[in-house]
């Protein structure tokens, strides 16, 4: 657990009667969807679910690969990947794919006017076809022994992650491909020997996103925030089961 952690907090809370914009993340609207309640005491009451580890092989990961396709994007010529996978684009060249790309700074921004809120999603990659259209592309690491897809019922946040970005995109008059792709690493452990490296087979898999759904969310996430009542926890929330399994131990051992 990080030391960081700070379970009550007083900063970055949604406040009903400030008039100043608040952001949302892409990953608070997958919050959102998958528990409610829990999205709710995070955002408007300040008490934020503990932390996971972080995953320091998967950011070395996407480091190394936008290290890769930034070569490919100064010099304007596609990357191996894409000649392989049949993919006629180019890594997309623009003044903010730094910014974009930035969780922590930026990343992505809409300002939903109507509600007050401004959405932001970091974005892995961007690449441009030759008719224009961007084409959003996600780095994902793992190492599984079955050739890697996008087919099990947890991989749903893989395929919002996507359709948001593609969803800010499009607020910020570009054209984008409903096409958008996951380039896929998986850590190759079949290898007689680990000397001192990992070696990884890497899939590039397309995935044609549906944002349909975004708007609406939006609007109920913000209907939401500015309710003064807890909401139901979400149909399979580990996190709320935890707090209710202790609290009827604590008020039975009291």
């Amino acid at each position: 657990m990080s030391k960081f952690y700070i379970a009550k907090k007083t900063r970055n809370i949604f406040n009903p009667d400030s008039k100043e914009p608040f952001k949302i993340s892409r990953s608070k609207i997958d919050l959102f969807l998958n528990c409610p309640r829990c999205f709710y005491m995070d955002r408007r009451l300040g008490v934020s679910q503990p932390p996971g580890y972080p995953f320091s092989l998967n950011s070395a990961v996407d480091t190394l690969l936008k290290k890769e396709f930034d070569a490919h994007r100064a010099a304007g010529t596609a990357h191996p990947l894409m000649e392989k996978y049949g993919i006629d684009a180019i890594p997309f060249e623009h003044e903010k794919i730094n910014e974009w790309r930035d969780a922590l700074r930026a990343g992505v921004q809409y300002f939903y006017e109507s509600i007050n809120l401004i959405i932001t999603g970091a974005i892995d990659d961007i690449w441009v076809d030759p008719k224009g259209e961007l084409i959003v592309v996600d780095y994902k690491a793992t190492s599984k022994r079955d050739e890697v897809n996008l087919d099990a019922d947890w991989q749903i946040g893989y395929k919002r992650q996507v359709e948001i970005y593609q969803w800010l995109l499009r607020k910020n008059n570009f054209k984008v491909s409903d096409t958008a792709y996951f380039v896929y690493c998986n850590g190759d452990a079949d290898k007689e020997a680990f000397d001192a490296k990992l070696e990884f087979d890497i899939s590039v898999l397309p995935y044609k996103g549906n944002g349909g759904w975004i708007d609406k969310t939006i609007l109920d996430l913000h209907k939401c925030l500015i309710s003064d009542k807890l909401p139901e926890s979400g149909g399979d929330c580990d996190f709320c089961k935890y707090r209710e399994a202790a609290r009827d131990v604590e008020n039975n051992e009291l």
